[in-house]
């Protein structure tokens, strides 16, 4: 599975890439939302891992954006984020997102948890 991971944070996106890399899915890595359109023009991902607190555009901007476009719609989004009274879970999931996780993030448990949301998410589509 292609990821893209959008995170400003150098060691939290080296950390979540390696990690990703190790369970072996494809992993591209952005640290701007305005960085994430060439990234997905370039290699479409299958699913991106956003935080929610980026710098200029924050997540929910992008996500809303991304669902808003036919091109993009159908791409699974994971939004993680250290504050949750500023991004909501409610907020996240109504603006398109398929999942929703608190940093930090349990290494372990990601790989798993990213594989069932694509796979809940395929199986609701027709």
């Amino acid at each position: 599975m292609k990821i893209l991971v959008i995170e400003d944070q150098p060691i939290e996106l080296k950390l979540a890439g390696r990690v990703l890399e190790a369970a072996g899915f494809t992993v591209n890595s952005v640290e701007a939302a305005e960085q994430a359109f060439a990234s997905i023009k370039k290699d479409r991902p299958q699913l991106i891992l956003l935080d929610m607190g980026l710098p200029g555009m924050d997540g929910l901007a992008l996500v809303k954006r991304l669902k808003a476009d036919p091109e993009t719609r159908a791409i699974h989004i994971v939004a993680i984020t250290a504050y949750p009274e500023k991004f909501s879970r409610a907020q996240s999931m109504e603006a398109g997102c398929d999942g929703y996780l608190l940093k930090p993030i349990s290494t372990r448990a990601l790989p798993q948890i990213l594989c069932d949301v694509v796979e809940r998410g395929t199986k609701d589509e027709p």
